[in-house]
């Protein structure tokens, strides 16, 4: 609120307290290197004013810091899902540098899609599932291993109660279509980005953790784990409070292979000080 178009954009305004906190604690406890992640618009945000700050009180404090808009589908997650980056190192251990893609077309390896992510897991077709279950099926890809690991309960596998009439709508939208494939008349009311739009098993998904996105084949939104999936949480992570609850937790997260890359891109610039 304190970068409000209509307002002062006061960066030290106490309602910029997220940004602030962080500065004042790696002010305190001077770490040899921290993470900020952020949506992307904030690198153009004020004419990149915001991001040049938070650059500048870095520095000010002892460290080199960079910044870089990052897609999580170049590090393993099955979604293309952008997110502005800063990097911070102390001073006296060395100097900021991204990792480098591991999926995509500058490696050997495709990028995962939706349906590596998610097609193993149950259908709900017959039934709604439970917040623990069990796997109907084995691991079909490797990215499903990964996920599964040695976790051998199912959880937050639960699907939503649709009424009839919006299971007949969603059908409606083809497979990485949206709200643009519906006959004239229907979600005419939807028209904001992103509505009414299901996934494409075939491909990256987009952002996850939206409850107008729909299953790439059946009639529904996805469940809280194939969401988490997506996002790269293993199934071993549960998590806990009512579905809305669940689904914040799930759609506000750092996708875990991309905090992962980070933090592996961080402890070699601190190997190469000791």
């Amino acid at each position: 609120q304190g970068f409000s178009l209509t307002g002062p954009r006061n960066f030290d305004d106490p309602r910029n307290k997220l940004y602030l906190a962080v500065i004042e604690m790696v002010r305190q406890y001077k770490p040899k290197g921290f993470i900020i992640e952020n949506v992307p618009g904030m690198a153009t945000m004020y004419d990149g004013q915001v991001k040049d700050e938070v650059l500048a009180r870095f520095r000010e404090i002892g460290y080199n810091i960079d910044c870089r808009i990052l897609k999580a589908c170049d590090y393993g997650v099955p979604q293309m899902r952008k997110r502005l980056v800063f990097m911070g190192v102390r001073n006296d251990i060395g100097t900021p540098h991204f990792p480098d893609p591991t999926f995509g077309p500058t490696t050997n390896r495709p990028y995962r899609t939706c349906r590596d992510a998610i097609s193993d897991l149950p259908t709900r077709l017959n039934n709604l599932g439970a917040e623990v279950d069990n796997y109907s099926s084995p691991a079909y890809t490797e990215y499903q291993k990964i996920m599964r690991g040695n976790c051998n309960t199912l959880y937050n596998h639960v699907a939503t109660n649709h009424k009839d009439f919006v299971k007949e709508t969603i059908a409606l939208v083809p497979e990485g279509g949206n709200y643009k494939d519906l006959p004239a008349g229907v979600g005419e009311s939807r028209t904001f980005h992103m509505a009414w739009t299901r996934l494409d098993g075939n491909a990256r998904t987009v952002d996850t953790g939206h409850r107008n996105l729909f299953h790439y084949e059946l009639n529904r939104v996805p469940t809280v784990r194939e969401n988490a999936r997506i996002q790269s949480f293993p199934d071993s992570f549960v998590f806990k409070g009512s579905r809305t609850k669940q689904d914040r937790q799930v759609g506000n997260a750092v996708p875990p292979l991309l905090g992962q890359a980070l933090a592996e891109e961080l402890l070699k610039i601190f190997d190469k000080k000791d």
